[in-house]
């Protein structure tokens, strides 16, 4: 198979991500969204909110780093934010999933594009720290447009929440605290349930 052959075969085997569905619903709360809608809008808030990240970031690698960090779900598939039997065996499903994924790409990409994620997991570099935050509080956005809605499907309780996103503030510290607004917002209005411990 040659170069072009490789690299089409990738981008076919990605028109997968939009049968993934996630437990985040659409801002209308219609329906759930999908991987690559998802990536999609992470790429967009990429370039739209890169000046609240608390350091530097190249947006370009920033927008990479979102728009692939996700494709491993296409064997690995979705695991609920809050579902702690699926989020044991995570790692180990997501890391065969890349092996494969990544490699119908051309030696040089499959490396580049593969480091990107491993970058992302890792979550050390400004990049990575503000992609994991925009993808920390993307779903918290259109939770709270759709009135709480999967927050109150799956009975999600103030501590899994403060629990997940106990790392967020570490890309922008702005964007954390107006999700962390959100957040006290649905409390309030019981669309998140607050914790015994936590009264």
């Amino acid at each position: 198979m040659n170069r072009l052959e490789q690299q089409l075969s990738f981008i076919l085997e990605l028109d997968k991500a939009k049968r993934i569905m996630r437990q985040t619903y659409l801002s209308d709360g219609s329906r759930k969204e999908n991987d690559a809608e998802h990536s999609w809008h992470l790429a967009l808030m990429a370039f739209v909110l890169a000046e609240y990240a608390n350091e530097p970031v190249d947006v370009c690698k920033l927008m990479k780093m979102v728009m692939l960090h996700d494709i491993i779900e296409i064997d690995a598939g979705d695991t609920y934010a809050y579902d702690s039997e699926g989020n044991a065996s995570k790692r180990q499903r997501e890391l065969k999933a890349a092996e494969r994924i990544y490699r119908l790409l051309p030696e040089d990409q499959a490396a580049e594009y593969r480091s990107l994620w491993d970058e992302f997991e890792a979550m050390e570099t400004p990049e990575a720290k503000f992609a994991n935050t925009l993808d920390k509080i993307q779903p918290i956005l259109l939770t709270n447009a759709a009135g709480g809605q999967s927050w109150r499907e799956h009975g999600v309780k103030e501590s899994q929440i403060k629990g997940r996103n106990a790392r967020t503030a570490e890309g922008s510290e702005s964007l954390w605290q107006y999700a962390a607004s959100l957040i006290e917002e649905n409390i309030r209005k019981g669309n998140i349930d607050k914790d015994a411990d936590m009264v």
